[in-house]
């Protein structure tokens, strides 16, 4: 007889005497091998609650099905790359119903914890577990985030036979990736609206979920079931006394480079760079110009001139401001009266700013970068970037705020960028990626 159990995220296989250890999420590849073998098998690996019965009201659309049944074909495990907007939560409750079995739904922040809890309640009816920021309410449905999926992953690893990985993007990182391998769960999704470039990164992603089963562009549902869109990119000059500080901090930067040999192509040479900074002072002198540079390029004045005049000519346009710093958030939020969004700000004010935006007691926002992922913000038409335009899963995930689908509506995106600056650049090299 062979003897399957789990202990501290890991399947024990104890057979002929002898104990064999392997990673828990080996677990659906063990039982395939066994049942191949029509082996004999005494399985206590799991120990997974029954899950109440789930029905909802949703009808999925067209690609929701599509993405549902490649996902089943894959065996119930893999990745689905959909817009924001596009209803990736309705897939996910599609996918519940059709496995009826205990689910655990991992989410990067607190904020998604409540909205994804919010919708399972009102979907099924049934009791939701949370999990994270001092909650520990375990239940056959639990949505964590991934911090503490982590962490009470050899506790909980054998509990639920379904894992769904929001915004899947975070898993491969060196200490979120251990949850894909401590917990057990045969059953995988994970959803995103971009997939990235990085090899080592998506090898792990597929090892522990699977491959893409189903990818869908913005372009692929922009007018029938996205908004039709319009991206603008504006380039606007520094004024003089700006640029001309500007040219001074990044030729120390350009200058440092060139001595150096130092080639700068790709995230992982600007890493390595910034960890020379540490140990020579040279290194670190250059990138203190580099980044003071950059934040005369991000900050411009004539960004700020150009900001007002666009929400004077769309009074009625509902709009979300994005920015890279808080410092910005907070000089324009008192500049032009907008409410602000940030890290910094109280879940229960976070809340109170998105309810009034809905009804249209607030017709702008700014934010930083909370707003970035999976944040259910209601009907926005416009969104302006004022900085932080480098990476292409943030672009996104910011035009995917302002897609939601409603009559007539045709939503606008403005990227504004300071002229003749690595701004510029930055914006150019996200467009080619």
């Amino acid at each position: 007889m062979i003897t399957i159990s789990f202990q501290n995220g890991e399947v024990l296989i104890k057979e002929n005497g002898t104990v064999r250890k392997l990673p828990a999420y080996k677990y659906k590849e063990i039982i395939s091998e066994y049942e191949y073998l029509k082996a004999s098998i005494d399985n206590q690996a799991l120990a997974a609650p029954k899950c109440p019965t789930l029905n909802s009201n949703y009808t999925p659309r067209d690609y929701q099905s599509e993405a549902l049944e490649n996902w089943v074909q894959a065996g119930c495990s893999g990745v689905v790359v959909l817009p924001t907007g596009a209803g990736k939560t309705v897939l996910a409750i599609k996918a519940m119903e059709k496995l009826q079995v205990s689910t655990l739904i991992i989410v990067p922040t607190l904020v998604l914890v409540d909205q994804w809890r919010r919708t399972l309640v009102d979907a099924f009816k049934v009791d939701v577990g949370s999990l994270g920021g001092g909650s520990a309410d375990i239940k056959p449905i639990t949505v964590s985030t991934y911090d503490s999926a982590r962490l009470r992953s050899r506790e909980l690893g054998n509990k639920f036979m379904f894992i769904i990985f929001d915004e899947v993007h975070h898993l491969p990182s060196p200490m979120n990736a251990r949850i894909a391998y401590n917990y057990l769960a045969p059953y995988r999704l994970g959803l995103t609206a971009t997939v990235g470039n990085d090899p080592d990164s998506n090898d792990i992603l597929f090892d522990v979920i699977g491959g893409i089963v189903y990818e869908r562009a913005v372009d692929d549902l922009a007018g029938k079931h996205l908004s039709d869109y319009t991206i603008k990119t504006i380039k606007l000059p520094l004024n003089p006394d700006e640029k001309l500080e500007y040219d001074r901090l990044f030729t120390i930067y350009r200058n440092f480079l060139l001595r150096r040999n130092y080639r700068m192509k790709s995230a992982r040479d600007y890493l390595r760079f910034v960890k020379m900074s540490g140990r020579d002072l040279e290194a670190r002198r250059a990138l203190l110009s580099r980044n003071s540079a950059m934040d005369i390029a991000l900050n411009a004045k004539s960004k700020i001139n150009y900001l007002k005049d666009l929400l004077n000519t769309n009074p009625t346009e509902k709009t979300l401001i994005f920015t890279r710093h808080n410092k910005l958030v907070y000089k324009i939020s008192r500049e032009f009266l907008i409410p602000s969004i940030t890290h910094q700000t109280m879940a229960e004010e976070r809340q109170e700013i998105l309810d009034n935006f809905r009804r249209g007691t607030y017709m702008r926002i700014i934010t930083s970068q909370v707003l970035d992922e999976g944040v259910d913000v209601p009907d926005a038409s416009m969104a302006i970037i004022l900085s932080g335009t480098g990476s292409n899963r943030a672009f996104i995930q910011r035009l995917g705020r302002i897609l939601r689908k409603k009559e007539a509506k045709k939503a606008v995106l403005y990227e504004i960028v300071s002229l003749d600056t690595a701004e510029t650049r930055i914006s150019w090299r996200r467009k080619q990626s």
